[in-house]
């Protein structure tokens, strides 16, 4: 090849690629410069690093900004464009992946801590902010939590629904001579701040469905879903190209704030190196499987493309604020718009191996450091409850340690012990996001394979009825 077919070839996959080499160059930058900070430096105040993330800060807002507008007007659109028996379809071909996957990653991670088994001998020194994060994280029962799981499924008011949550809150009486156990603690209905995203994505199925039923009457809808859900992507191509920035400052400041990393990794080596094991293993290993299985192909030519994704997801620690750069990189790379705009804001929502996996791991990890013996019969309850609260973790930072109590608690382990893994916690939270991320792409171009026979049919019918309208105009006109 000559010298200037060769610069030729380089410029125009460097013109390709600029965003995800600029990306990727924000996330090796950003941890560069933090750990340059953190070892030159003393302490810094939490205003100091509030200055650092603030760039970053920006750009998260951004991007949490699409989600609501983004997601509803997805769904709604994608479901309305087709039939109901072809909604179900991709829905069952979906939700069968997401299953399949999730239970895949919480064996994995079983088998994997119960052969390297962590937790013997290790020798963990929480900080006083862990033990308060771990006080505040116990305060929770795993009824209310599961019960909460179906209250904001079907929200009561869905816009309330973009800007809070329902929570059950528990308050402890101050007034009681004895300790009281948490099911005799006085409790009331509350709000936390933040977009309920599972009620707003059990609406939008909903609408969407009623608007594919309701057919010429519901056109004018469906128009205006399709038409905001354009405009959104339009938006988030501009908001994409702050992302190397954003995730720069990002990393920088968590890295800065991170307590001390030569005794983190000290006590808690193992347990970090098992969970990201389990991660590497299940991100491109068994999805791997599972994709090739389904397409014949092998996923990481895809995953290549999903790169500047996949570092958005680590920075940012959240696969909901990374769902409209998903969809966007989907988009280019000619996966039907109906799939994509229906499996990727379902998946941000439920589809969370890489939480299942980590919250399986960390059980059975606690359960050895306390030396706390689990049955067979634990296994298994851990499973499947790391499965239900992988399902029941928003797509937010650390929401999993909320619903870790959950699995903690089918172990016969306190609340508190959260605690005991925090210090890693912020660090493995980004890896298993971008697994996550990783899955709900994959999946996504895996349905759209299997569904490309349908789709096509579906696109032929639609086609006929207006192939003959134009006939019949012709006939007319000739005669």
């Amino acid at each position: 090849m000559t010298r200037p077919k060769l610069q030729s070839k380089c410029r125009g996959f460097v013109g390709e690629n600029l965003l995800t080499i600029l990306t990727l160059i924000g996330v090796f930058a950003g941890g560069l410069v933090g750990f340059i900070i953190k070892n030159s430096t003393g302490e810094w105040s939490k205003r100091e690093i509030m200055y650092i993330s603030f760039p970053g800060e920006i750009f998260l807002r951004m991007l949490k900004c699409l989600i609501v507008p983004l997601l509803v007007s997805s769904i709604t659109s994608a479901i309305g464009g087709l039939d109901l028996s072809m909604s179900s379809k991709i829905a069952t071909r979906a939700i069968c992946y997401y299953f399949i996957t999730t239970i895949s990653a919480v064996i994995l991670g079983i088998c994997l801590v119960t052969t390297i088994r962590p937790g013997d001998g290790a020798q963990i020194v929480t900080s006083e902010r862990s033990e308060k994060t771990g006080e505040e994280a116990s305060k929770v029962m795993t009824p209310d939590t599961l019960m909460d799981l179906v209250r904001n499924m079907f929200t009561d008011n869905i816009v309330g629904a973009t800007l809070q949550q329902y929570q059950t809150k528990l308050e402890e009486n101050k007034t009681a001579t004895e300790p009281l156990p948490l099911n005799m603690w006085p409790f009331k209905e509350s709000k936390r701040d933040g977009s309920n995203v599972l009620g707003l994505v059990m609406f939008s199925i909903i609408l969407g469905t009623t608007i594919g039923r309701m057919r010429e009457k519901g056109q004018l809808l469906q128009d205006f879903f399709s038409t905001l859900s354009e405009a959104m992507m339009i938006i988030t191509s501009w908001v994409i190209w702050i992302s190397p920035l954003g995730v720069a400052f990002l990393i920088a400041a968590k890295i800065i704030e991170m307590e001390s990393i030569a005794s983190t990794i000290q006590s808690l080596g193992w347990y970090f190196l098992t969970v990201m094991l389990g991660l590497i293993l299940h991100g491109f290993g068994t999805i791997a499987v599972i994709f090739f299985l389904g397409t014949r192909t092998l996923p990481f030519r895809y995953v290549a493309k999903l790169s500047q994704v996949l570092a958005t997801a680590f920075g940012t620690g959240s696969s909901s604020a990374t769902m409209p750069l998903t969809i966007k990189c989907l988009d280019g790379m000619g996966i039907d718009p109906r799939v994509t705009r229906f499996v990727i804001p379902v998946g941000a929502t439920i589809n969370m191996d890489g939480t299942a996996l980590y919250e399986a791991v960390a059980a059975l990890f606690i359960a050895q450091f306390r030396k706390v013996d689990y049955t067979f019969g634990n296994i298994v309850a851990v499973s499947i409850t790391a499965t239900a609260a992988s399902i029941g973790a928003a797509g937010i930072p650390q929401a999993g340690l909320v619903t870790m109590v959950m699995v903690l608690d089918t172990v016969g382990l306190p609340a508190k012990d959260v605690s005991l893994i925090i210090a890693v916690d912020w660090l493995l939270d980004r890896f298993r996001t971008t697994i996550n991320v990783m899955c709900d792409a994959l999946g996504t171009i895996l349905v759209n394979h299997l569904s490309k026979k349908d789709l096509q049919s579906v696109d032929r019918l639609n086609a006929e009825p207006h192939e003959l309208l134009e006939l019949g105009a012709n006939g007319h006109e000739k005669e």
